[in-house]
């Protein structure tokens, strides 16, 4: 018992570490782009307009039809809200993963290996990008419109459920950030394939599962459990039914689906950590 309550407090203290060591690095980052403030603007404004076309696509789809597999454009607009927020959020926070394969070729996570904090948590706040706000204001805009078009019977449980879906959302999404990164370990050169489970993942969500193949939308949900961010919880909030039949209680089960996925990310970070070899340079 003992041992284990050593084993616990040590990694309570690594997070703790992980967690200062991603604060001071972020900061550092946000400091120098305050620098210049002008840039900062554009920048993010330049985000918040690129992911405003793929919004314009789908307003430019409803002008030639009424329903979307069955979706009314502002039930659309709730899933693209919910899927926006909560990648932007991911996004935002550990979107720098993707830049590992980079390191990986070249060596220079060689210099964060000899550095006294995670390297996770260096990977991570490596060059924080403030204006990815962009993303996470754009879809925050979306969501706030779908949510006073939308004529939702409100309960205490759906209340409850959207912060619930927002926060669990970034925590799937930053999961697959980190596992793909864990990847490039080994393949090396495999950020189009990460991107695919990332940007690929959060467009996919962004429209109904019944414009998607049966064998797809089973794969979202029991394989690689993107569905957990916003179909299944948002199926209990429009009421609607979801392609395949699952309890009303599943809707409530994102936070679990989210630490299960954080701890399986965790477990690949970790073997590809410890696969590394350097470049041999």
């Amino acid at each position: 018992m003992r041992a284990d309550a050593e084993a616990w407090a040590g990694r309570g203290g690594r997070v703790v570490a992980g967690l200062r060591a991603y604060g001071l690095i972020a900061g550092m980052w946000i400091r120098s782009t305050m620098a210049y403030r002008a840039s900062f603007a554009l920048t993010t404004f330049a985000n918040f307009a690129v992911t405003t076309l793929d919004f314009v696509a789908i307003l430019l789809m409803f002008s030639r039809v009424d329903a979307l597999g069955g979706y009314s454009l502002p039930e659309v607009a709730f899933l693209y809200g919910l899927s926006g927020v909560a990648f932007g959020l991911a996004d935002l926070a550990v979107g720098s993963m993707e830049r590992l394969g980079r390191r990986v070729r070249d060596g220079t996570l060689d210099t964060l290996l000899v550095r006294p904090a995670p390297v996770l948590a260096q990977v991570a706040a490596d060059r924080f990008a403030l204006r990815r706000l962009g993303r996470v204001t754009q879809g925050a805009l979306v969501l706030g419109y779908a949510l006073v078009v939308l004529d939702i019977d409100w309960s205490a449980a759906k209340l409850l459920l959207m912060p619930v879906m927002l926060l669990s959302g970034a925590g799937i999404f930053g999961a697959v950030f980190v596992a793909a990164a864990a990847f490039q370990f080994v393949a090396q050169d495999a950020s189009e394939v990460a991107n695919a489970f990332t940007y690929g993942g959060t467009t996919m969500l962004q429209y109904p599962p019944t414009v998607f193949a049966q064998e797809l939308v089973r794969g979202v949900t029991f394989v690689v459990p993107l569905a957990f961010v916003n179909w299944l919880p948002a199926s209990y909030v429009l009421e609607r039914p979801y392609p395949p039949a699952l309890p009303g209680w599943v809707a409530f089960t994102p936070p679990l689906v989210a630490v299960a996925c954080c701890a399986l990310a965790g477990a690949a970070w970790r073997a590809g950590l410890r696969s590394y070899r350097s470049t041999g340079s």
